[in-house]
């Protein structure tokens, strides 16, 4: 059973013609969610599906753990790569899983279908990707899916019909963020569009969310749109680029990233006032807003690279715990934070020269009992406990 779920006030159910793979509807999985999951699914891009895994059965113990990067040439990719292999450390100390090894293709979708397949050559009991493309590896997954190894992904999903994506409601967060700066606006006002990677499956999520919110807001109007890649040196550069052939004000920076912070830097640099950005938070960001708390504005969300890690490797970790989840697409819900929150979650070694800090909420932001929901039959994520997570600081 499949749908695609559209708008922001409600789901339409558009296709429903595929068996499913578990008694119940698609509707009826997501009708039976706590309310904080279910919510997350109201304007969701992607096609919902029951569950791929439903006849899957893990490899023997110990298996190989392979996770498939597509860019690590930033902070938060490095971070979500250190916190996954400081997990499944925990499963290879258990006797559970033989090693982890890590490929990353820069960017390179051709490279990481590569890449992918000579994970399966190695005979992989799992592999965990943050993928380049929505539809660009689906052959490759396929691929894995008929060797027996399951594909779970992060920060993205994948078309392919046999993968399980742990993933957020990115098009919503990007209508979040608009509304946002539209109430922040009620006069209206002129907004610099910073992307992240062009043809990431984000990207195309986000923008579409922030499209439908400007619609609300006919006074707001696009400045620029330009390509940070999600990268603090080449998003000063482009903000700085549009900073000095731009002389018309800009009232706000829309950025779907965790660059806020050099955005406010080019701003001042550029000797133009620092408008409303949003983002996502980071120590960095929150060093520079404790150096200068009049000159920094943000509202956003905490999308974070430590949760990304862990809701990917917990889902993966029950799936080689034979676990069925019940959908294709794990919808994780992003932690909010807005201007007024900003003094809880600075600590002490965050400075603007944190880029490698960031923020830990204080509680888990997908519970067990909210991931539990998402599998058929669940049983507490093996060796995981949220309270062993290293603080912000912790480094």
């Amino acid at each position: 059973m499949k749908m695609r779920l559209h708008g922001f006030c409600a789901a339409t159910v558009v296709v429903a013609f595929a068996l499913p793979a578990f008694a119940q509807s698609v509707e009826e999985v997501i009708a039976a969610l706590p309310e904080g999951l279910k919510s997350q699914y109201q304007g969701a891009p992607q096609t919902i599906a029951t569950g791929p895994l439903a006849d899957f059965t893990p490899k023997a113990k110990p298996y190989k753990w392979c996770h498939s990067e597509s860019y690590q040439g930033n902070p938060w990719r490095v971070s979500v790569t250190n916190e996954l292999k400081r997990l499944v450390d925990g499963l290879i100390a258990e006797g559970v899983v033989t090693d982890f090894e890590v490929s990353d293709s820069n960017g390179d979708v051709g490279q990481q279908i590569s890449q992918i397949r000579a994970f399966i050559d190695k005979g992989c009991g799992v592999i965990t990707s943050i993928p380049g493309s929505a539809t660009g590896l689906d052959e490759a997954i396929q691929a894995a899916a008929d060797a027996g190894i399951p594909f779970i992904t992060a920060a993205g999903s994948v078309t392919a019909p046999s993968a399980v994506n742990v993933d957020s409601n990115y098009s919503r967060w990007g209508y979040e963020m608009m509304d946002a700066i539209g109430k922040a606006l009620p006069g209206g006002g002129n907004v610099l569009i910073v992307e992240g990677i062009a043809g990431h499956p984000i990207v195309a999520q986000e923008r579409a969310g922030a499209d439908a919110a400007m619609a609300q807001y006919p006074n707001l109007k696009i400045a620029r749109v330009v390509n940070g890649d999600w990268t603090a040196n080449v998003t000063k550069t482009v903000v700085l680029q549009t900073l000095a052939t731009n002389p018309a004000p800009i009232d706000a920076v829309w950025s779907a990233g965790s660059e806020s912070r050099v955005i406010a830097e080019a701003f001042t640099e550029a000797g133009r006032p620092v408008p409303l950005i949003t983002g996502s938070i980071t120590g960095d960001a929150l060093g520079y807003w404790k150096a200068n708390p009049e000159g920094y504005r943000f509202e956003g969300h905490a999308v974070l690279p430590g949760w990304t890690a862990q809701t990917l490797y917990r889902t993966a970790a029950r799936i080689m715990e034979g676990q069925k989840p019940v959908l294709n697409t794990l919808m994780i819900p992003l932690p909010p934070v807005h201007e007024a929150d900003l003094a809880a979650w600075a600590q002490d070694c965050m400075t603007p020269d944190a880029v490698s800090v960031f923020p830990v909420p204080p509680t888990d932001p997908m519970p067990e009992d909210w991931l539990d929901a998402y599998f058929a039959n669940p049983a507490p994520s093996p060796a995981w406990d949220y309270a062993t997570v290293p603080a912000a600081c912790a480094n």
